[in-house]
């Protein structure tokens, strides 16, 4: 039987573009975008871009601001940091019932796309392992069976995917490793049904990341104050 997907809205198109642009830095931490330069670029009503930028305003890329426009949100310290603290909560909770309840299907899911990450790794196709590494976390919640955590994790993604981009282009391959190893060592013990090492993994892990954007983001300010 096919699976029935809608069509991708204008109001969604929109999002997505702005939404690369913001998290491969082509449109950087506390830069207005300018809705009339936008709508002209993507040969769209003002409309439109102004309905795309509320919803990455949810998705926390945006911020909008009474009678000034539409800014990307800070990079900075306490984002990075509130990110990985509220991602860590959320995925060791749903690692746990992964663990407890992952089916052979699930697993099979997660060794191809670790597989195909190991691929990109070494032909040095940064973007298509970043989407993997997402599609990955993203096919790990497959147990959460939580509106909130679901819904809420949705609206992170962006900000995390954005994060992972900064990390990885400043950390090169050793991200890159870190990324594939931790992989590994969470499939083993989701094999295991350890959920107790699984939680204490993925704990590790959101720290790690959290302090790789942050040298990463320290590394820029200091090239631009050098």
């Amino acid at each position: 039987m096919t699976t029935f997907k809608p069509r991708e809205t204008l109001t969604e198109q929109v999002a997505r573009h702005i939404e690369n642009l913001i998290a491969f830095g082509q449109l950087r931490s506390g830069e207005r975008i300018y809705e009339s330069a936008m709508a002209k670029q993507m040969d769209v009503s003002h409309g439109s871009i102004r309905e795309g930028l509320l919803l990455l305003e949810k998705r926390h890329l945006v911020r909008n601001v009474p009678r000034k426009g539409a800014f990307v949100t800070l990079l900075d310290e306490y984002f990075v940091r509130s990110l990985y603290e509220i991602l860590e909560l959320y995925l060791t909770h749903t690692g746990r019932k992964l663990a407890r309840q992952w089916q052979p299907e699930d697993m099979a899911k997660l060794e191809s796309l670790h597989g195909r990450m190991k691929d990109c790794y070494r032909r040095n196709e940064l973007t298509g392992f970043l989407e993997l590494g997402i599609e990955y976390t993203q096919a790990s919640l497959a147990y959460a069976d939580n509106y909130f955590i679901v819904s809420a994790i949705e609206d992170l993604w962006p900000s995390a995917r954005r994060c992972a981009f900064v990390a990885f282009q400043s950390g090169g391959n050793r991200v890159l490793e870190d990324n594939l190893a931790h992989m590994e060592e969470s499939i083993r013990a989701i094999k295991d049904r350890d959920e107790e090492r699984l939680a204490l993994i993925l704990e590790r892990f959101a720290q790690q990341q959290c302090r790789q954007v942050l040298e990463a983001l320290a590394d820029a300010q200091a090239r631009r104050g050098a």
